[in-house]
């Protein structure tokens, strides 16, 4: 008689969260040794509810199209698990006689990922839990980096490079773009690419740091004045010199985070304001982390083997670990996969270095021998007519 295995997703969905699902079931499929494939909706939410997707007899070609479908096929969830929760997942878990079970998310999943299996071996439950690492905000511990990140990143990119061609093309206004990043600035970084791209004036503010407003919009009025247009990137948590969120939603999602939100539309009215200067506030949100067609095909690739990986570890007897990557860039990219400890990845927060960040407003160009292996190659070459 084969395994029962579960799948659950938590946290924000990444544009290629459903790769992983796919590298889970299609390894299950293969292995010989799973009987039947569960997945919970809405992740922790379906668990809690013993509400389960048998996914066992689904399609094959089905489970391909997972590979351009965004956001999460399942469903997801921002649940934090209390103590007294843990007793009803076990039930679930016996009820389906799960064997292993895997979690696919960030820092407070892989929180969740390791209670469950300190609970489990408490219990003497044989259960093999198995962390799978996504996170678009990059910032999960030990990995290189994760699966989400690098769609992200070529995603705030290309974003950012067609606003500031559209801003230099048309220089009557700072364009403000605000990118996702409560607490690490890893995917704004990204965007000041298009310094590199553009012949536009960029300027990046990365939460990692703390901004003094009255130096912004000294830069800001400085470079504008340049005449070639100027385009603003900051992360949606960026705070000032006291720690404050520049702009704060007062909403606190379900693992007690502060939502943050509006900090290109500050920025906007702060430099119409006192620097009597035209400005525009661009917010992708969602589409950021969820866009199909600016996927970077490394991170999809990458998504779909750590998935695969998770589940042989687990069939070969592992638990309690997390799926990381391991990669060298010279003299070119390449990645694997190893195991690394729950305990070692839950709740830590990988920021960005501080020193990739240059004068508070410019990213260094360490970051970009970094990141553009994972943002996929392919880049566009425009038509800089203007000198």
């Amino acid at each position: 008689m084969g395994k029962n295995i579960l799948v659950a997703h938590g946290g924000g969905p990444t544009a290629v969260i459903n790769r992983s699902l796919q590298g889970v079931v299609e390894a299950a499929r293969a292995s010989g040794k799973v009987d039947k494939i569960y997945a919970a909706r809405f992740g922790a939410e379906g668990i809690l509810a013993g509400d389960l997707i048998d996914l066992t007899d689904v399609p094959a070609s089905t489970i391909a199209k997972l590979a351009h479908t965004p956001a999460s096929a399942i469903g997801s969830c921002r649940r934090k698990l209390t103590n007294a929760d843990y007793p009803t997942v076990l039930e679930t878990l016996r009820k389906f006689e799960i064997s292993c079970f895997f979690y696919n998310g960030g820092n407070d999943s892989m929180d969740t990922c390791n209670k469950v299996h300190e609970l489990a071996s408490k219990e003497g439950l044989d259960l093999r839990v198995i962390g799978i690492p996504k996170t678009m905000d990059n910032d999960l511990e030990i990995t290189d980096h994760c699966p989400g990140f690098g769609s992200a990143a070529r995603y705030a990119a290309l974003s950012a490079a067609e606003l500031a061609l559209d801003a230099s093309g048309l220089p009557i206004h700072v364009v403000v773009l605000e990118l996702m990043g409560r607490n690490a600035g890893w995917v704004t970084a990204a965007s000041a690419l298009a310094a590199r791209l553009t012949n536009c004036e960029v300027l990046t503010y990365l939460p990692e740091v703390p901004v003094d407003e009255d130096k912004m919009l000294a830069d800001i009025e400085a470079r504008y004045a340049k005449g070639r247009g100027l385009l603003v990137t900051v992360s949606e948590g960026i705070c000032g010199l006291d720690g404050t969120p520049l702009a704060d939603t007062g909403i606190v999602d379900g693992f007690g985070h502060k939502i943050p939100g509006g900090t290109a539309q500050h920025v906007t009215d702060q430099i119409i304001q006192k620097l009597g200067l035209k400005s525009r506030a661009e917010k992708p949100g969602l589409l950021g982390r969820a866009s199909i067609p600016y996927v970077s095909l490394p991170d999809q690739e990458e998504a779909y083997a750590v998935g695969k990986f998770a589940l042989e570890a687990a069939l070969n007897g592992e638990s309690g670990h997390m799926v990381a990557i391991a990669a060298e860039r010279i003299p070119q990219y390449r990645s694997s996969l190893f195991l690394a400890p729950l305990a070692d990845v839950a709740n830590v927060e990988k920021k960005f270095p501080l020193e990739w960040i240059v004068d508070g407003n410019g990213i260094a160009d360490a970051f970009f021998d970094y990141a553009m292996p994972l943002m996929g190659g392919d880049f566009p070459e425009y038509a800089l007519l203007r000198k």
